[in-house]
């Protein structure tokens, strides 16, 4: 292997090269191709363009409203539940918890039983008429499922249920 001789390298001025650098067998007069300053301008634009790459796909799925998940499936008959009574069921999958409320005024609302924080299970508190989040000190209001308290920024998923011949239904779900 040789060494390529640089003709315009003999033109430029020398730098005054220290003691450390005498000691090493090194071309010192390619040291000054290799910037620092270029290096570390090209990881932050990588950096950047990485993050706005990031950023363009994360807000891509807001462009699309989501679409309710379910399929019309019996969950218990209305007169088993009296007002303030709260039943627990699996909706729209065997995987997804789900709640029915009947409120004290015997309204029927339910929702999906996973926070939307960071899926915790929800209860019901009959007290507080709230549902509660134990993992973070979340709840939300139960009429309605908008947060009132803790880190949920949304309200819970509702299932949309329907009474027909005594018995309720769960028709879908409809993510908020």
């Amino acid at each position: 292997m040789g060494f390529i001789e640089d003709k315009e390298a003999e033109k430029r001025p020398r730098r005054k090269i220290t003691r450390w650098q005498a000691l090493f067998p090194f071309h010192w007069d390619a040291d000054a191709f290799v910037m620092r300053r270029d290096l570390l301008r090209l990881a932050v634009q990588a950096s950047g363009a990485f993050f706005a790459v990031t950023a363009g796909l994360a807000g891509l799925g807001t462009l699309w409203p989501r679409k309710a998940r379910g399929a019309r499936r019996p969950i218990i008959e209305a007169a088993k539940l009296k007002p303030g009574d709260v039943h627990y069921f699996s909706y729209p999958t065997e995987e997804d918890p789900a709640m029915l409320l009947r409120l004290k005024d015997g309204k029927f609302v339910a929702y999906s039983g996973r926070c939307t924080h960071l899926s915790c299970a929800v209860y019901y508190s009959p007290k507080k008429e709230q549902l509660i989040c134990p993992c973070h000190d979340g709840c939300f209001e139960a009429r309605s499922g908008v947060p009132l308290a803790g880190p949920p920024q949304r309200p819970l998923p509702r299932v949309v249920v329907q009474e027909d011949g005594g018995m309720i239904y769960a028709i879908e779900e409809q993510p908020r």
